[in-house]
């Protein structure tokens, strides 16, 4: 249970010092998103990134299990 998969590449992460100056960002000059070249290519990324977290619970799942077995 180290390393966590994150899925969210898809949106921005901001910085506290960007939420406070997006305050003041009336023409909206701070939106940043991550792209991708092409929707095909955004999709592909999504599915890639959902996949190593699918794997990554049943990577928990499995040394839940085993400790358990461990205990009993």
């Amino acid at each position: 249970m180290g390393n966590k998969v994150k899925s969210d590449f898809l949106f921005a992460q901001p910085s506290l010092a960007s939420g406070v100056a997006r305050v003041f960002d009336l023409w909206g000059q701070f939106d940043d998103y991550n792209r991708s070249e092409t929707t095909v290519e955004a999709d592909a990324k999504a599915i890639a990134s959902d996949w190593l977290v699918v794997g990554q619970d049943l990577s928990d799942a499995m040394e839940q299990d085993e400790s358990k077995l461990q205990i009993a």
